[in-house]
């Protein structure tokens, strides 16, 4: 329960991370100097979000109030989404920047970049803990401002500024749809105050008829996320953005690149008033999430590889928000940032890596490719049932679970592929079945630690919903099983058409390129806006 005695200085004390860190953005000194300074904020900031988690399961929220009228001013709001998420960033921050200490030492741009570093880290830190939703915009375009300088860290390369430009377009969009949606939200509910503007939107949840202010206004924030997390066919620039130092990237994709997703949980009784907003968001999150899945798989660069995987992870993300599943979407977020943190920081290793784990052998027939598809179908609803997670009370969480499912094909086909025993097939199928199991158990887990921050999963809302669910699943049944065909036939080899169209990204962002080349070129650095 909330105490504000016993509590105030706890909750002020999260501030602290994004303070040490500002204080690093800001700081003079050497390369060394800067770059200790700022591995000491970041490590600050992780103590202070452990800290502020702990006061958080001692007591309940925790809040400031704001420090204005109608919820306009600072203020901070601390429930279990908003600590999670802030040790989180603070650990991705902390592990970027510990890295970057050595990976540019010598680089003459070393404090620069550390400077850069510690300044997006502390607005994404204050995005999570923000109280209102006027302190959230501000934060949400300073991660902006700040990433356009790690982008442009080597000014004079001319696709980084290619890159920077679409994205400052596409952020651009981005923050106008959300601060038209912050007008509309205070026309609607008369305040910007999370704490006031969630007992007011859940009210309204009871209501006969949603105020039309609040119904665009949750669209707007999903046309927001959108635009923050890359959606297709607004995603050219992540792909793009690889001018940058590595470590910049490991804190786009683990970090910034997760803003749209957690604006769209932080706001999740607001986006379940609109029913029009929660379908565009499932539908844009499943074409992206099939689009960048497809492109993948032709790509030859490891970062690109990377790039569209971030970008079909980000896919799944906003389509699980669209579906109503808004735990397990909390749960892909911490799964991915996790995962990108670390596969960006060690890509150097990467092709040793895969060197020393290959093996030769033959994959599975077509016809017993096709029976491995079917059954990894067929064993989502199995597991997820046993978790209550039907297709039709949460087809969000099955639409994932059936693409997890889908996922651990290639080790079903690794082990009947060679010299198949019983021994082997009986291994990999209990291995293929307990990730699945931990798959539900860990969302039915989240849905349960997180009940008081966002909604329950939310149950089928007409056919549209079902139809994309059961569209996701097919596309990538069919993805899984051609996957596996063509490593065996060689239809790329026989059809070098189609692969140079997934290697260009069917060849959307060579379109926006010749855009931007055409009306905006860029020149120099002197020339490139923030």
């Amino acid at each position: 329960m909330y105490c504000p005695l016993v509590t105030s200085s706890l909750v002020w004390a999260a501030a602290l991370g994004p303070a040490a860190l500002a204080a690093a953005g800001f700081a003079r000194g050497s390369d060394r100097s800067c770059a200790r300074f700022a591995q000491i904020a970041a490590a600050t900031s992780l103590a202070a979000a452990l800290a502020a988690a702990a006061a958080v399961a001692t007591y309940g929220v925790l809040r400031t109030p704001a420090a204005d009228a109608a919820g306009i001013g600072y203020s901070l709001y601390l429930d279990a989404l908003s600590v999670a998420v802030l040790a989180l960033f603070s650990f991705v921050g902390l592990a970027v920047i510990a890295f970057s200490r050595n990976f540019l030492e010598g680089d003459p741009g070393q404090a620069r970049f550390m400077r850069l570093l510690s300044l997006t880290t502390a607005a994404l830190l204050l995005l999570a803990i923000s109280g209102n939703l006027l302190q959230f915009a501000l934060a949400w375009v300073a991660t902006s401002l700040a990433l356009h300088g790690l982008l442009l860290f080597y000014p004079n390369r001319r696709y980084a500024a290619l890159a920077a430009r679409k994205k400052f377009i596409a952020s651009r969009l981005g923050d106008l749809c959300l601060i038209a949606a912050l007008v509309l939200t205070f026309r609607a509910f008369g305040t910007l105050e999370y704490a006031a503007l969630f007992q007011r939107a859940i009210l309204l949840h009871g209501a006969l008829a949603v105020p039309v202010p609040a119904q665009a206004a949750a669209i707007l924030f999903a046309l927001a996320a959108l635009l923050k997390s890359a959606q297709f066919p607004a995603h050219g620039w992540l792909t793009e953005a690889m001018e940058t130092p590595t470590p910049a990237l490991a804190l786009l994709h683990a970090g910034v690149i997760n803003a749209g997703g957690f604006l769209l949980l932080r706001l999740s009784s607001l986006i379940t008033l609109s029913l029009p907003s929660l379908g565009l968001l499932a539908l844009a999150g499943a074409v992206t999430a099939i689009f960048g899945s497809v492109v993948m798989l032709a790509q030859t660069s490891v970062k690109a590889k990377l790039a569209y995987s971030t970008i079909a992870q980000t896919g799944f993300m906003l389509l699980e928000c669209g579906l109503g599943a808004f735990a397990a979407a909390l749960l892909h977020l911490a799964a991915h940032a996790l995962y990108r943190t670390y596969a960006f920081l060690s890509s150097g290793s990467v092709n040793d890596i895969e060197r020393a784990s290959w093996t030769p052998g033959r994959g599975l027939r077509p016809l017993w490719q096709f029976v491995a598809v079917a059954a990894a179908v067929a064993a989502a609803p199995l597991l997820g049932s046993l978790f209550g997670a039907t297709p039709a009370e949460q087809p969000g969480v099955f639409a994932l679970g059936s693409v997890l499912m889908l996922g651990i094909v290639p080790l079903l086909t690794t082990g009947a592929g060679e010299r198949p025993n019983a021994y082997v097939l009986i291994r990999t199928l209990l291995a293929a079945l307990a990730v699945g199991a931990t798959y539900f158990a860990l969302q039915a887990g989240m849905q349960r630690l997180f009940a008081a921050s966002l909604p329950a999963a939310q149950a089928l809302r007409g056919p549209f919903a079902i139809s994309v669910a059961c569209l996701v699943v097919a596309a990538f049944a069919i993805v899984t099983f051609l996957q596996g065909v063509v490593s065996e036939d060689g239809v790329m080899e026989r059809r070098p058409g189609l692969y140079a169209a997934l290697w260009n990204g069917l060849y959307v962002n060579t379109f926006a390129n010749r855009l931007i080349l055409r009306f905006w070129p860029p020149r120099s650095a002197a020339s490139s806006q923030s």
